[in-house]
């Protein structure tokens, strides 16, 4: 039976805005995949060092038979194929970076992946797409989004692109 699951999607280098938006058309394209729901665009200043472009972040909805850790490995390759690198520093720019946010009716607390995401109740970058696209979710031991974007207490992030693409642009 697929599982439903939350990504979230950034990127700050090389045409952010086309990274996000043909990684969104990739994971469409997942063996056993569905899209479901892809949120606006969102512009957000970086985590860590300030010296960096803004990131263009979103999130998007799927159902997949892909287990979570072959469908993160899957992300990895559609990471690799954007030429991501992992020896930057841990909050440094990148072409592309794709987290597994939530899988629904599972938890894992492994070196290789940490389910839900430890920092989905701390991102207003990963609340408010979520909030979009599925304003009712429900985070295991975390709280309900509404609960988490109150207890976060930051702004909502720059919509900078229009909410649901229900086809997510051809890649060229």
């Amino acid at each position: 039976m697929p599982a439903s699951v939350f990504i979230g999607l950034g990127s700050n280098l090389s045409s952010p805005i086309q990274q996000v938006l043909q990684a969104i058309n990739e994971i469409a394209g997942l063996a056993n995949t569905k899209l479901n729901a892809s949120s606006s665009l969102y512009e957000t200043a970086p985590m860590g060092p300030q010296d960096q472009p803004n990131y263009i972040n979103a999130v998007v909805h799927i159902h997949t038979s892909q287990q979570p850790l072959a469908l993160l490995k899957s992300l990895q390759k559609i990471e690799q194929l954007h030429s991501r690198t992992r020896n930057t520093d841990h909050w440094g720019a990148r072409t592309l970076d794709l987290d597994i946010l939530h899988v629904e009716g599972c938890s894992s607390n492994t070196t290789e992946l940490t389910l839900p995401h430890p920092g989905l109740h701390c991102r207003s970058f990963v609340l408010y797409p979520l909030h979009e696209i599925s304003p009712h979710l429900d985070i295991p031991n975390l709280g309900s989004i509404e609960q988490l974007i109150v207890q976060l207490n930051e702004p909502k992030p720059t919509i900078i692109s229009g909410k649901n693409l229900e086809k997510p642009p051809s890649v060229c």
